[in-house]
């Protein structure tokens, strides 16, 4: 297996490390992952499709540590695992790492059923770069905030109904109607097209964003070997 393909994997699920313990399942040619975060305001599943890993269901708890393990590998290796455990090598060097108890990993809500929603914004590389450059100039911002009006809609950093620091980003949205002032978290949206970046550069690749003004933002993205679903929960 490709070490750096598995490692795309792992940060895609584990986003800057606002994820820490998910099931890894694996079904013949998927791996695959759902996450919940510690406040329970972004769930998400990435699936990538790979057959040189084992069947089976994995906990893992501590997914920073299985990446520093990993680093000590070439770029080639092989996976197996025990009971207990899951073994990763290269030529030289192999690495034991512990599995969890599902019981000890954080359990993932169903999404039964989802409102409408009423944005879609393509995601392009122009608009996640500047995204991403925004929040670091602007990285006391805990959220983002989109607003529709006049067929003009702008995701703004720093919103709030007084005078304040803010940036301002003109998006092509399509759009229902007007669209009050509604946010999510910036820290959550930032992580998820940092892991996803490459998402909208190619024709066979697609990256979107909707938003419910029922207070619900999704992501989904498609690119090569992966396929990533992230939702945010709104936020006051």
């Amino acid at each position: 297996m490709n070490k750096t393909k598995f490692e795309g994997f792992l940060n895609r699920y584990s986003l800057g490390g606002e994820v820490e313990s998910v099931m890894i399942v694996v079904d013949d040619s998927t791996i695959s992952a759902k996450m919940v975060s510690d406040d329970k305001t972004l769930l998400g599943n990435v699936v990538m499709q790979e057959d040189s890993f084992p069947n089976g269901s994995y906990g893992i708890y501590t997914t920073s540590q299985l990446k520093q393990l990993l680093s000590v590998l070439d770029n080639n290796i092989e996976v197996s695992s025990t009971e207990q455990s899951l073994l990763f090598n290269d030529e030289v060097s192999k690495i034991q790492y512990m599995r969890a108890q599902e019981s000890v990993i954080p359990k993932v809500p169903d999404l039964k059923s989802l409102p409408d929603f009423d944005v879609e914004i393509a995601l392009d590389d122009e608009f996640v770069n500047r995204f991403i450059k925004s929040t670091g100039a602007l990285s006391d911002s805990d959220k983002f905030t989109f607003v529709s009006t006049n067929g003009v809609s702008e995701i703004v950093l720093g919103f709030a109904t007084i005078n304040t620091n803010r940036i301002s980003i003109k998006v092509n949205a399509t759009v229902t109607s007007d669209v009050e002032p509604i946010s999510f978290s910036a820290k959550y949206l930032r992580q998820i097209l940092t892991v996803n970046k490459s998402s909208g550069t190619s024709t066979t690749n697609t990256a979107s964003l909707k938003i419910s003004t029922k207070g619900l933002c999704v992501t989904n993205f498609s690119a090569g070997d992966y396929t990533s679903e992230y939702f945010i929960v709104a936020i006051e």
